[in-house]
């Protein structure tokens, strides 16, 4: 899954170990202060391909930008290990003196698989190294809690498993660990597709045979995207002007109804 730019409506996917840029016409501060970059550090969840990322980053309006630095498999160490983070940090470097750079953090999914390695210990302090490093670059962290698996029990199919519990706990006692702000993916996207059913939930699932309830196929990241974006921007409401609407999407996810 490669790495991508947004710039307004406008995706360009370049290769996984390329840097994205942000145009140079950029052009003169904007009259509400200093614009919006947001950097994106997750799984594969978040990623392109599969991952709410894109669907956050496509209705940001100009001069607010992005890059969507997911990495399919990743885990909080081997994000680091693969040179992801460091591409995170350079940009932070780069761009907080002309942009209020945003950090979204969102791992769990591989963190919480034995054979990967990563204690749960050693996963709530990676989190809050993460914020605390964004803080320190003059960037602000936004601890995303992971998207909820798409797997219901046969005879449950408005009871989808909780099976990333615990990770969100992590992401709430990271936020407030470093003063961060929690975007709580997790809870939300578990309500709304215990709320729309099995059926309905299955929609979003990736591939032709949508037998994968992780990842998302292409309108799946939209909606989850959407629900992101609503969500920063109830945490964050200086944050509104930069986001374009989707009055219809956010109806049908916040009264519970398949979108």
């Amino acid at each position: 899954m490669g790495l991508s730019w947004v710039k307004a409506a406008f995706i360009i996917v370049v290769g996984t170990a390329t840097a994205a840029r942000i145009p140079a016409d950029r052009g003169p501060e904007h009259k509400h202060g200093k614009p919006p970059a947001f950097f994106l550090a997750g799984d594969s969840t978040t990623a392109v391909d599969g991952g709410w990322g894109n669907g956050l980053l496509a209705p940001l309006i100009e001069p607010a930008w992005g890059v969507n630095f997911g990495l399919s498999g990743a885990t909080t160490a081997s994000f680091v290990a693969a040179g992801r983070w460091a591409n995170v940090t350079e940009h932070l470097r780069e761009y907080a003196k002309a942009h209020d750079c945003y950090v979204t953090i969102s791992f769990g999914h591989n963190d919480q698989k034995p054979e990967n390695n990563v204690p749960f210990d050693v996963y709530q302090q990676n989190l809050i190294n993460f914020a605390n490093e964004v803080k320190s670059l003059g960037g602000k962290a936004l601890l995303v809690s992971s998207l909820t698996r798409r797997v219901f029990p046969s005879s449950s199919p408005h009871n989808a498993t909780d099976s990333l519990h615990n990770e969100r706990l992590a992401a709430i006692e990271a936020a407030g660990a470093t003063g961060s702000t929690l975007i709580d993916l997790n809870a939300a996207s578990l309500a709304y597709v215990d709320a729309i059913g099995r059926d309905a939930a299955w929609a979003y699932n990736w591939g032709d045979d949508r037998k994968d309830m992780t990842h998302l196929n292409p309108y799946g990241e939209v909606v989850f995207g959407r629900m992101v974006a609503d969500l920063i921007i109830r945490a964050r409401p200086e944050l509104r002007r930069y986001i374009a609407p989707n009055e219809t999407l956010s109806h049908a996810i916040w009264n519970n109804l398949p979108a």
